[in-house]
């Protein structure tokens, strides 16, 4: 058995509950004679000896123990996790209007105390991310219990992701269950549907972390110009067009996604006059709409993740100010900006103090009138605040 022993005094966090251990914490590590394996359970001990938790160990990460459970009499197996996966889904059916919508979050990571595991919903079809040794090294058995669990078309991986390289493994998509003889995948969002591309499309295929606030955009943007950046498959756009904008300019740089972004617009019966695609950095494209005054009443930033972790947010915080400054200079009086950071290196205080500079230097007034962030289908728990990366305001000058 690996065992994990922690310095004096590092224990505290595990002991709140916080489901990581990081490798500063550890005094030594005994696995006898033997060859460890990444992802195996480890018993995690306080420099005591006492018993503190089971965890999945990640030798080549920083966080060399994600935590599985703290009771001691748990055995980590397929029924162990049988369980975990069938609270999450339990979750979902309690608290989703299935007759309204048909993707959304199924497992959330440590927040469904599965860390490094994500499933996302999409239509007929599954999408996985193993993000961790331990989420890897289960990887069969994880999706042995989706199949018996829930009935779906096709099961497919997106563990192509950069955080899996911290772990020491090596980014990998494909499907699982159901072949590759598929397109595109359609889904529903009350009365707006969306094509998705879960094989190509960014993070699963598409952002159900923005579901709701998607919905209060549409709620928000009655008889407004709009201006909707990092625009990528029109999902802010096509809400707020739903919801009697006027007209949108959505700023985007990928073709692919502008060319799906047409298709969503043809889906949902809107006209092509009613949305200016622009493929460009957002950046320039933002410095250009301002050397040429132009204004809106609504301006919607929903950038890429600039500050993956607390180091990075000082960097970042220079990107969003900027972004955030030159939108609030393109708005008319009385509109509404809507900004989001899904950054887990910039807490909502920061966010809030860069926006407040931006506004600041912009020479506005502004307010917040809601605090945005996103549904119930992605939870964080409360021993878990890394948890809350997605964080927004709409603020009106």
């Amino acid at each position: 058995m690996l065992v994990v022993e922690l310095k004096a005094g590092r224990e505290k966090a595990l002991l709140r509950g916080h489901p990581w251990v990081f490798s500063g914490s550890i005094k030594k590590i005994d696995h006898g004679n033997g060859e460890i394996i990444a992802g195996e359970t480890a018993k995690i001990v306080d420099a005591k000896g006492t018993f503190l938790a089971w965890g999945a160990y990640s030798p080549a990460s920083k966080i060399r123990v994600r935590v599985w459970s703290t009771d001691q009499g748990k055995k980590i197996d397929r029924e162990f996790f049988r369980v975990r996966l069938e609270n999450a889904i339990r979750l979902r059916r309690r608290i989703l209007h299935f007759e309204k919508l048909n993707a959304y979050r199924l497992v959330h990571a440590e927040s469904d105390e599965l860390p490094g595991f994500v499933v996302d919903w999409y239509a007929d079809s599954i999408v996985v991310q193993f993000l961790t040794s331990g989420a890897e090294l289960w990887r069969d058995t994880f999706v042995e219990l989706l199949g018996e669990l829930i009935e779906c078309e096709r099961i497919y991986e997106r563990s192509d992701v950069e955080v899996r390289r911290l772990e020491g493994l090596a980014p990998r998509k494909g499907p699982l269950v159901g072949g590759d003889n598929f397109s595109l995948v359609r889904i529903k969002e009350g009365e707006i549907n969306y094509w998705v591309d879960i094989r190509h499309g960014q993070k699963t295929g598409f952002y159900l972390d923005q579901r709701v606030n998607r919905s209060i955009v549409r709620n928000l943007a009655t008889d407004r110009t709009v201006l909707d950046c990092f625009a990528y498959t029109g999902g802010f756009s096509i809400a707020a067009l739903a919801g009697g904008a006027r007209n949108v300019v959505a700023v985007e740089s990928s073709a692919g996604a502008i060319k799906l972004g047409r298709e969503n617009l043809t889906l949902n019966n809107i006209s092509f006059d009613k949305m200016d695609w622009v493929e460009d950095d957002v950046f320039k494209a933002l410095r250009r709409f301002r050397d040429q005054d132009k204004k809106f009443d609504m301006v919607i930033l929903d950038p890429p993740k600039f500050a993956p972790t607390a180091a990075h947010a000082q960097r970042a915080a220079r990107g969003y100010k900027d972004i955030n400054l030159l939108g609030l200079k393109l708005l008319n009086p009385g509109g509404l900006l809507v900004t989001f950071s899904c950054s887990g290196g910039v807490s909502e205080e920061l966010y809030q103090k860069i926006v407040a500079g931006a506004a600041l230097d912009a020479g506005v007034q502004a307010k917040i009138i809601d605090r945005l962030g996103p549904g119930a289908d992605h939870p964080v728990a409360l021993n878990f605040p890394e948890g809350a990366y997605l964080k927004g305001f709409v603020i009106q000058v």
